[in-house]
């Protein structure tokens, strides 16, 4: 199998593959050359061809990190393909310190460099093409009205929350149940915690994530 070819669920089903998917995903995420199992690659790759496919995003980079804050905190320039390298790459960075004093942790690392890359992957749905610049507070993309405090979102962002809709994807992508609970176990916002040290890995890299985010704008981290 080459990552080029989509795999499916089951051999009835193929995956959809969005022609804006590069062919080669390290192009976006370049952690994702350093998952060695080549299923496992396929799957992430199928999982971003999914989200492109069931939402309007066409660019993975114009999606946004967290619209309401980034209109909070004045910054319309952060995207979610930024957060989700950094925290690729302080997740990653975090595995192998691990593997190299405890080899025998157990430890998966292509597990966590999956759920790296697929921990905010229901931003897709989330949010709409639009959202990171409309910051006005007025109208939304496709004149949907802002809530009270300015925030833009679909019915996943409002009805469904942050990041259940990403096991949506995951299993749509074959993947195993154990990455859907690093994506579903990586927020405060959902009463599932880390079972694994792979999901609390990936936790802890996205909170410093977002902490190095927030500090672009707050002298004190405490007021966030």
């Amino acid at each position: 199998m080459t990552d080029d070819a989509p795999s499916s669920t089951n051999d009835d089903t193929p995956q959809p593959v969005a022609d804006s998917l590069p062919d080669d995903l390290a192009e976006v995420f370049p952690a994702y050359a350093e998952i060695a199992d080549p299923d496992l690659r396929v799957g992430v790759r199928d999982a971003y061809a999914v989200a492109l496919a069931e939402t309007d995003w066409t660019d993975l980079d114009a999606v946004p990190w967290l619209p309401d804050e980034q209109a909070r905190l004045g910054l319309p320039d952060e995207t979610n393909v930024r957060h989700v390298n950094d925290v690729a790459a302080l997740a990653t960075a975090l595995a192998d310190a691990l593997l190299a004093r405890r080899p025998d942790s157990g430890l998966d690392r292509d597990l966590v460099v999956a759920g790296a890359l697929l921990h905010d992957i229901s931003k897709l749905y989330e949010f709409g093409p639009g959202d990171a610049d409309a910051f006005d507070g007025d109208e939304g993309p496709d004149g949907d009205e802002a809530t009270v405090d300015g925030r833009y979102g679909t019915e996943y962002y409002d009805l469904l929350g942050h990041p259940y809709v990403g096991v949506h994807v995951c299993e749509a992508a074959g993947l195993s149940v154990e990455l859907s609970h690093v994506v579903l176990s990586h927020t405060g916002r959902t009463a599932v915690e880390p079972a694994t040290l792979e999901a609390e890995i990936v936790k802890r890299a996205d909170e410093v994530a977002a902490a190095t985010i927030r500090a672009r704008a707050l002298e004190d981290l405490r007021d966030t």
